[in-house]
Order: structure tokens, then C-alpha cells, then sequence
């Protein structure tokens, strides 16, 4: 049973993450398209159940409502993570680490079969509401690897910005990697809401 609705979008839904859902969310750790990119590292269900007990962030899982917006489930591996009983599929992970201090970050991921569709925009905008609706926080942030592409143009298309460069932050994907901070504004994201 998928958890609790947090916000919907057009195509997407942010619900709460249940322990049922730890086995999806362990693909982060697991695939190699989804973990080089986050730099995370490799988890087993017992250390992914052990921090989902003690992790006071706020963990969404990002839900696709309309499966006729999405290739034919029958081809994809997402499939095999939702049982066939009209619920929605999970296609990815938002997570708001540190909402009680001054800038709540955001990280998040979609598995591979869902990128370059706009839904990752749809739900860490979802996230972005979420983050200053339910928190008195003058901007959020975010870190994304500076060989991550598709993550940077994603939150610059939002609005946030480029605010400075890590270097060699992580070792990850065989090498040590720049981390790019990212922040947007509660004035500048009510703004860009504004028109549409």
C-alpha cells in the first residue's frame, strides 16, 4: 500500500515513504545508474531499514498516478516494483534533509527508464512547495556532482542557483568529484509561481 499523499502534481504524486518501500528505494544503492551519479553508497536492506528508523528527514517516494503517461509497463523494470493492483507505480525518491534548520536540502533521484519525460522537474518542484509550505525557511538547497548534467539543468530550470563549487568532494564512480550548491529563494520561487 503506497504511504500517505504529501502533494500532487499534473502526472506525479510525493507520498510518505513506508517500510514497504525500502526495497525500491534500495535501487539507489544497487544500480549503477542511479548510484554513480548520487555518489551513494552500496546499502543492504538491514542498514536501509536501520536508517529509515532513525532518520528524522522527511523521505517521499514519487509516484506516477497515470500509467498512460509512461511507457508500456510491461517493458519496464518499475514495473516489478509496484504490484498490479491499481496503485501507483514508484519511480523515484525526494528526500528534505535538515527541514528544522535555515535551508532544507533536497536531494533526489528517478530510475533511469523514467528520466528525460519531465517528471524528476514536476516532483523537486512538488518538493520545492512542500519544503516552504510546510517550514518557515528563507530557500532551500541542493548538491548535485558537477559531471551531473541532467541534475544541474533540472534545478536551473527551477529557478535555483549555481551558488559555488566543492572541490573533489567525493570519491565516487572511480574518481574524486566537484559538488555544485544550488539554492533557491522562497522570494524568487513564489515569484516564478506567480506567472504561471
Amino acid at each position: 500500500m503506497p504511504g500517505t499523499r504529501v502533494v500532487d502534481g499534473d502526472r506525479v504524486s510525493l507520498r510518505t515513504l513506508e517500510r514497504e518501500d525500502l526495497a525500491f528505494v534500495q535501487r539507489a544503492t544497487t544500480d549503477p545508474a542511479i548510484r554513480h551519479p548520487l555518489g551513494s553508497a552500496v546499502r543492504n536492506r538491514t542498514e536501509l531499514t536501520e536508517a529509515f528508523e532513525d532518520d528524522e528527514d522527511t523521505r517521499l517516494v514519487i509516484c506516477l498516478d497515470d500509467d498512460g503517461d509512461a511507457s508500456d509497463p510491461s517493458e519496464s523494470a518499475v514495473a516489478d516494483e509496484t504490484p498490479d493492483s491499481g496503485e501507483p507505480r514508484l519511480i523515484g525518491a525526494v528526500r528534505v534533509e535538515a527541514t528544522d534548520w535555515k535551508r532544507p536540502e533536497l536531494s533526489y533521484w528517478l530510475v533511469p527508464e523514467c528520466h528525460g519525460e519531465g517528471y524528476g522537474t514536476e516532483a523537486v518542484g512538488l518538493a520545492v512547495d512542500y519544503a516552504f509550505r510546510s517550514r518557515a525557511v528563507p530557500a532551500v538547497a541542493a548538491g548535485v556532482y558537477a559531471h551531473n548534467d541532467a541534475s544541474r539543468r533540472l534545478l536551473e530550470s527551477l529557478g535555483f542557483r549555481d551558488e559555488g563549487r566543492l572541490r573533489s568532494h567525493s570519491f565516487t564512480d572511480g574518481a574524486y568529484r566537484d559538488l555544485v550548491k544550488y539554492s533557491l529563494l522562497r522570494e524568487e520561487w513564489e515569484a516564478r509561481r506567480g506567472d504561471d
